[in-house]
């Protein structure tokens, strides 16, 4: 199989899909791997690097774009979309929930369309996008430390003395609550009651209150706060919306709310989604910080996490081709979201207004 590894255009977006140790691990058991000059330069990974691990290196995109599947970080770019070639396989965080346009013209194409953001392991656990999150939420905590200083027009807190509020209490929430709590800040979790908040409150223990969404009114909550953090994720749909402008407007001036799942839509209706180049904005007295692809800023350590994740899938798929490995793999069954010209994740469809098919029908025809 030829597995291609483009370089990524989105702002901002440093990471690279795989690294040269995959690339030579994949070499290794009869692939051939085409990655475009410069994918992994900004992670620190060279051209040399890939040469070296049997790599061919592609002088262009297209190159890179017309092999039998292509391994990307990033959602697609408008100026990627030409590239794609009918029948191919695509795989990365693809978020097609927030992209009707994206989704018609992959079903146009009759492309295969697997999203990191919902391959789910045996334990229910999504393998590709927790690394992400988990350093996501960590990042969410110096960034809002960052944006708290009297320069950048923040309250001139530092986070032991700064009041924290976290929505969600998956990879990314625990991983902003815990640091914040290591930091000495006085932190609030709130969630959907179910089994991730009762493990964080277990972990927690007494040093952070933890409350089931359900039962607090989240303008109140928030109203004493000095960084909140939406950290809400539910697997292929849009983050509801917990926040009224006006709420918050409560919150008040010189403070921060940082929106760690903007890709599917953020917890305030205040927030958009913003870049690595220009990062925050200020709604209702509030410095808003949207950036989706926030790991993008720490390219090496994501990359590495990134790829580590997703090469048991590729080799899977390399080895014993897409519908042996989707039959053996429920998991990675999850995480198809098209194929042969039909959407095959409903919720997405529906929302789209596009042709489905179950998954299991799919299989069962090939």
């Amino acid at each position: 199989m030829r597995i291609g590894v483009p370089r990524e255009i989105k702002d901002g977006e440093r990471r690279v899909a795989l690294v040269p140790d995959a690339v030579r691990d994949l070499i290794a058991a009869g692939q051939m791997v085409v990655v475009e000059s410069g994918a992994g330069a900004a992670a620190g990974f060279g051209d040399a690097d890939y040469a070296a691990a049997g790599g061919q290196v592609a002088t262009s995109a297209a190159e890179a774009y017309a092999c039998d599947l292509v391994v990307k970080v990033k959602e697609l770019q408008a100026a990627e979309l030409p590239l794609l070639q009918a029948g191919s396989m695509l795989m990365g965080f693809l978020h097609l929930g927030a992209d009707q346009e994206t989704c018609r013209h992959l079903l146009d194409r009759r492309l295969t369309a697997i999203a990191y953001e919902t391959i789910a392991d045996a334990n229910s656990e999504l393998p590709i996008l927790k690394p992400m999150s988990q350093m996501a939420g960590k990042l969410a905590i110096m960034v809002g430390q960052h944006q708290l200083l009297a320069p950048q027009g923040g309250r001139g807190l530092m986070m032991a003395d700064a009041r924290v509020v976290v929505f969600g209490a998956g990879s990314a929430g625990a991983a902003a609550a815990t640091l914040a709590v290591t930091l000495g800040a006085d932190v609030t979790v709130a969630s959907r009651y179910g089994p991730r908040l009762a493990s964080l409150a277990h972990r927690l223990g007494s040093k952070a209150r933890t409350l089931a969404v359900e039962n607090v009114d989240a303008g109140k909550l928030v109203e004493q706060a000095d960084l909140v953090i939406g950290a809400v994720h539910s697997a292929g749909r849009a983050t509801p919306v917990l926040l009224s402008a006006a709420q918050v407007r409560g919150i008040g001036a010189g403070a921060v709310l940082i929106e760690v799942g903007i890709d599917a839509g953020g917890i305030a209706h205040t927030s958009h989604p913003t870049s690595h180049t220009a990062p925050t904005f200020v709604a209702e007295g509030v410095t808003h910080y949207c950036v989706p692809n926030m790991p993008a800023a720490i390219p090496r350590s994501a990359s590495l996490a990134i790829s580590a994740a997703v090469l048991p899938y590729i080799k899977s798929i390399a080895k014993a081709g897409l519908t042996e490995a989707l039959r053996t793999d429920p998991g990675l069954a999850g995480g198809l979201q098209m194929h042969g010209g039909y959407m095959t994740h409903s919720e997405i469809a529906a929302r789209h207004g596009l042709p489905s098919r179950d998954v299991d029908a799919l299989l069962h025809s090939c």
